[in-house]
């Protein structure tokens, strides 16, 4: 027999409201740890390397290009001259917003005749876009540089231009 107090509570109901009580704190612990672990998504798609190793500069194109490391869901926005493939890992946690942790960027370049003239892979360090890897068959890609351009003009200028005659 349970010994009974003043209140009506017996000794055992109290050992099971602790039992109870326990145990809900420890589903609560439990819980709030697994809502602070980090999830991780990964987010589009690159090349690997070894994939990007069989591509010969200078002798694969476009048609060539796309069996061996696939298409992208990207390509260049002017005169279609480059393929884009993007890859992102974001990592969430609890109630936080998402953070971008790693980001591989890799860009096919083609000539105007659709043969392929570089190999470009970047990177994201702490906000900064790096060149990881790179294979160029040019010195500049794209022509003169900008100061080049404003050099090559201080001989051309005519007096009479400048005046307005």
């Amino acid at each position: 027999m349970a010994l009974t107090r003043f209140d009506g509570k017996t000794a055992s109901g109290r050992k099971n409201v602790r039992r109870w009580g326990s145990v809900t704190l420890a589903c609560v612990v439990v819980l709030a740890l697994a809502a602070c672990s980090s999830i991780y998504r990964n987010h589009g798609f690159v090349p690997a390397e070894e994939e990007l190793a069989t591509l010969e500069i200078g002798k694969d194109t476009r048609e060539t290009t796309g069996p061996k490391v696939g298409r992208p869901s990207a390509s260049g926005l002017l005169n279609d001259t480059g393929w884009f493939y993007v890859q992102s890992r974001w990592e969430y946690r609890g109630a936080l917003p998402p953070k971008e942790i790693d980001r591989q960027v890799v860009a096919l370049t083609f000539s105007d005749a659709g043969t392929l003239t570089n190999v470009e892979r970047f990177g994201l360090e702490r906000g900064q876009i790096v060149p990881l890897s790179r294979r160029v068959t040019e010195t500049n890609v794209k022509g003169m540089g900008v100061l080049r351009q404003l050099f090559s003009n201080f001989g051309r200028l005519n007096a009479g231009q400048v005046v307005g005659q």
